[in-house]
């Protein structure tokens, strides 16, 4: 009876004006120009375009490149941000160089921000292509001397995928170790563009990525 009495009382508090979930306005700012910092020699920079990601008219995040739609209520996009290249004391005015970070993922519904966690993914070689609710990418290891073809779901906490693709050459190309690997679907799979090996291309099914010609005998 008492859990009858609360049910009532919550519909009857929904149905007020002004109860109701208020919905969030999600959007981006006018392009913006910028150089994206490279290296030390002589300001090494590269220009690309950020935008700044507005929730309810309040910049929350800068981003880069266009968003992915994941559902009809989740997208992610690329992540910048301005980084403090003054020493300390220094006495100069301050100078700020724009990098590139990490994917975000955001909650149309709620407005809610998050910064997604990506395994090996390295801000400078990384470059993830989305499809559905799968990144492919190229990352690197933790030292920075190996390439590893990777794939993950979002949501999930472990790649679906980590292979070895070989030795990172750690050029000044954010492609120097790899190229933005490519989807296909019917059936859904991905390729890796390597520029030291290679390519590689993998079946990918539900929670698991297979080597695309041991997925084909399969079938």
């Amino acid at each position: 009876m008492f859990a009858r009495l609360l049910l009532l009382l919550s519909l009857a508090v929904l149905a007020v004006p002004g109860f109701a979930a208020k919905p969030h306005v999600i959007t981006f700012g006018k392009p913006l120009a910028v150089k994206l910092f490279i290296g030390p020699g002589q300001d090494r920079t590269a220009p690309i375009t950020v935008r700044a990601l507005l929730v309810d008219g309040t910049v929350k995040e800068f981003t880069t490149g266009e968003p992915h739609t994941v559902t009809d209520r989740i997208f992610v996009v690329r992540r910048a941000f301005r980084l403090n290249d003054n020493l300390p004391g220094d006495s100069a005015p301050r100078r700020w160089v724009w990098q590139r970070g990490g994917w975000l993922v955001v909650d149309r519904d709620t407005g809610h921000v998050s910064q997604l966690r990506l395994a090996n993914f390295d801000p400078f070689y990384s470059e993830a292509v989305w499809f559905r609710d799968y990144a492919a990418y190229c990352g690197l290891s933790d030292n920075g001397v190996k390439v590893y073809g990777m794939v993950v779901e979002l949501g999930r906490s472990k790649p679906i995928l980590r292979q070895d693709l070989g030795a990172a050459s750690q050029g000044d190309d954010p492609e120097s170790d790899c190229a933005p690997p490519t989807w296909e679907k019917n059936p859904v799979r991905v390729t890796f563009h390597p520029q030291r090996g290679q390519k590689a291309s993998f079946a990918v099914r539900g929670q698991s990525a297979d080597p695309a010609e041991a997925a084909a005998e399969k079938e």
